[in-house]
């Protein structure tokens, strides 16, 4: 996803992270308090990043759906029954890439989520960690591709030059010579409206994870266990 006063983006489900190697899984699960390992929790990672919004009270984080019913039906059905003192959010980091991990208590446990996403460690996100302050509004948004007739003409494309610096026949490349867009691609995000304060932040690196239990479940859930079955299975 590009960027902008936004920080976007993810890895397709079931992408490599490539994170761990086998040496510090063994030395990861052979220290773990039997109480850190996974429990119950269901893990939801069935959405497109997550944006980073600046200009407010406190930083936003927002995870990105592809419509408004399935940010607001995840919202409705999960975010809005977190009890706000339990958020915690997460921030797992290794290599090129991080690991967002979202979680809380829910009046409703029946229904609730846990969130992760393999994130691209991006300028945003670090402007993110730099800047947040101890605290932070998680609200859910709409992540959508614009095109040229979708714009109006000062839109910028994801190249940065302006709609009327585009052809405007269907092909809509770039007019710069200089400039490899052969089509005009931009983006619009949108907000809903509600919103949680979540206070209980943490950015860490992998090799740390065991130190905290949602980090840890995370992983292991999503990652180490199928890394483990493969191996006993070589």
């Amino acid at each position: 996803m590009p960027a902008a006063a936004w920080g976007a983006g993810g890895t397709a489900p079931g992408a490599d992270p490539g994170l761990a190697d086998p040496v510090m899984i063994r030395h990861i699960y052979g220290g773990v308090p039997e109480s850190l390992l996974p429990g119950s929790t269901n893990w939801f990672g069935d959405f497109l990043g997550v944006a980073y919004r600046y200009f407010d009270l406190r930083m936003n984080v927002v995870p990105l759906f592809r419509d408004r019913e399935a940010a607001a039906g995840l919202w409705n059905e999960t975010i809005h029954w977190w009890v706000p003192p339990t958020i915690r959010l997460r921030f797992v980091e290794g290599g090129d890439d991080v690991w967002f991990i979202l979680a809380a208590e829910s009046a409703r446990p029946d229904t609730n989520k846990a969130f992760f996403k393999v994130l691209p460690r991006s300028e945003n996100y670090e402007r993110f960690k730099r800047g947040h302050g101890g605290e932070a509004y998680i609200r859910t948004g709409i992540y959508a591709k614009k095109y040229r007739n979708d714009v109006k003409d000062d839109a910028l494309c994801d190249c940065s030059h302006e709609k009327l610096d585009h052809d405007d026949g269907d092909a809509s490349g770039c007019m710069y010579e200089d400039c490899p867009c052969e089509k005009f691609e931009s983006f619009q995000v949108t907000l809903l409206k509600k919103k949680k304060v979540v206070t209980d932040i943490r950015f860490m690196p992998e090799s740390q994870i065991r130190e905290d239990s949602l980090a840890w479940n995370c992983l292991y859930v999503n990652r180490y266990r199928d890394l483990e079955i493969d191996r006993s299975r070589d």
